[in-house]
């Protein structure tokens, strides 16, 4: 039997004023988006906004549907209309605020597993890491340096091909 550890730093900032000039205006950003999300049914707000190798911030929001597995999260919202618009620009952060209906100061909360698995995908298939910036109405701010951080194990093209 052989034993791996796996382990990842994670930065928390107690206030938006402590995260660097850029990751406050991504952070901003994905806050305004937030705003317009459509949540009615689980009323969990979420905003994102990508930031892109050429400047350019693409952001979502969630976008739910009364058939749940309809709706679509506002990480992927935000990263595959960045791929729609900028095809082949690398991501290189994408900041996500969310707003609990009934806490607003929770902790950020990071990524489902959709969202995981297709962000991390852009990372490999730009072969450069995507900083995560998490945050929520108040309390404390997160920072990974990469997708691949919060989801290591990740499943990928190469389970698929025959080589």
């Amino acid at each position: 039997m052989k034993k791996k550890k796996i382990a990842f730093d994670l930065l928390i900032f107690d206030t938006l004023s402590d995260l660097s000039q850029n990751d406050q205006k991504l952070l901003k950003d994905a806050i305004t988006a937030r705003s317009d999300a459509y949540a009615p049914y689980s009323n969990f707000k979420v905003g994102a906004a990508v930031l892109l190798e050429n400047g350019e911030v693409v952001i979502g929001n969630n976008q739910e549907n009364a058939s749940y597995p309809s709706g679509l999260c506002a990480e992927r919202v935000a990263v595959f209309q960045a791929g729609a618009r900028y095809p082949g620009v690398p991501i290189t952060a994408i900041a996500i605020s969310t707003l609990p209906s009934l806490k607003v100061d929770a902790i950020p909360a990071a990524p489902c597993g959709n969202c995981r698995q297709s962000i991390v995908e852009y990372e490999q298939r730009q072969q450069s890491p995507i900083s995560l910036i998490m945050g929520s109405e108040k309390g404390p701010i997160y920072k990974c340096s990469s997708m691949g951080d919060i989801l290591p194990l990740v499943f990928d093209g190469s389970f698929l091909n025959d080589s």
